[in-house]
């Protein structure tokens, strides 16, 4: 696997909106990555995003493959969103602890990314959110294990994590679902995003 884009977003204004998202990304050549994501990168809005335990979302190229069939258009890189897009990766083989290796940089799976109302409009469907609730393959949030520079074409190694492998594609499958204690605990023993935690009694 390989590092296919490194993506950055800046405040903007989407039509409808009166707040600013950095949801616009667009690819770069390379870019500084500290424990809070990539310098430079715009987070508007530190209520749902960024922090430490979603300090980078990632994609992979096979997950986008996918969509770009089902909603029958191209996706660019950025187009989810996303800062980091992965050839060869799909997101339903990632779990909570799963390491990725990007060169010299180390990323850990924190939890899934879960869709918005700011997600709807920038992909100009109402129904979007629904629609990536369904599909059930969501995007990664990362934290930073060992910050450094990313560059398109760092070679990715996939190290799976050593406990419990719970999936990120299903904690956000959990999401409106009655768990059992059993389930709940196997979430929380997991090291999932802070965020998460309270989704599952934590």
């Amino acid at each position: 696997m390989r590092l296919a884009a490194v993506c950055v977003g800046h405040p903007e204004r989407l039509t409808g909106k009166t707040y600013k998202t950095g949801i616009n990304k667009a690819p770069v050549g390379s870019a500084v990555l500290d424990r809070l994501g990539l310098v430079g990168d715009a987070v508007c809005n530190t209520k749902h995003h960024g922090g430490e335990d979603q300090a980078i979302l990632l994609e992979g190229s096979l997950t986008l493959d996918w969509w770009s069939q089902q909603l029958d258009r191209e996706l660019p890189p950025g187009t989810f969103g996303e800062n980091l897009v992965i050839e060869g990766l799909d997101n339903q083989d990632v779990a909570v602890g799963d390491r990725l290796h990007v060169g010299n940089v180390v990323l850990e799976a924190s939890c899934p990314r879960s869709p918005c109302n700011t997600f709807a409009t920038k992909m100009g469907d109402r129904g979007f959110v629904k629609t990536y609730f369904r599909g059930n393959r969501p995007g990664i949030y990362c934290r930073v294990i060992v910050p450094g520079t990313l560059s398109t074409g760092d070679p990715v190694r996939h190290e799976h994590y050593a406990g419990e492998r719970m999936m990120i594609h299903d904690m956000l499958g959990a999401v409106g679902r009655r768990l059992t204690d059993a389930e709940k605990a196997s979430f929380l023993a997991a090291p999932i995003g802070s965020r998460w935690r309270a989704t599952f009694g934590g």
